[in-house]
């Protein structure tokens, strides 16, 4: 398989990314159509992920990702990467932010929930409740906000280990 936008055009995942940032947009057409100076997008790279259990099959994982987040703590967002195994994967989810955790204004914590698509192949029980390749995901988050837009976070993938990501607000 290519990692190359054909990929992303042709398959599933493509369908699956824009059809679940749709369907999640909030159901008040007026909310979503007036922003308050409190939203913003996030980009999200990672270029590191930590496994609990080396296998010499994992690959390096990069991710590059986008989120909306609202005045109301809730987002929305989608990447795309390589996944543990050297396979283009694509992802889209939306969540809830919780700030200024423990009194702290820099340490945040996130939810994601959503969609993926990409663990295909003899990978596809590497993650669970997968059917053809899309599965559903469950992304807690913790972070630390460096300056008012940027920030750094880790993710806990399940029980196979941490993403490690770098966020710029614009």
């Amino acid at each position: 398989m290519r990692w190359d936008a054909m990929f992303f055009v042709n398959s599933p995942a493509a369908i699956l990314m824009i059809g679940s940032l749709f369907i999640s947009l909030p159901l008040h057409a007026e909310e979503t159509l007036t922003s308050t100076s409190n939203d913003y997008w996030e980009l999200k790279i990672s270029p590191y992920t930590y496994h609990y259990q080396y296998s010499p099959e994992h690959k390096d994982v990069v991710l590059i990702g986008i989120e909306h987040h609202r005045s109301d703590q809730w987002f929305i967002g989608g990447a795309l990467f390589s996944n543990s195994f050297g396979q283009p994967t694509g992802t889209a989810y939306m969540g809830y932010t919780w700030d200024r955790l423990f009194g702290q204004s820099a340490l945040y914590a996130k939810l994601g929930v959503g969609l993926m698509y990409g663990y295909v192949g003899k990978y596809k029980d590497k993650v669970p409740l997968n059917y053809n390749g899309l599965s559903p995901i469950l992304v807690p988050a913790a972070g630390w906000k460096i300056t008012s837009r940027d920030a750094i976070d880790v993710s806990l993938l399940g029980i196979a280990g941490l993403l490690f990501s770098y966020n710029r607000k614009f």
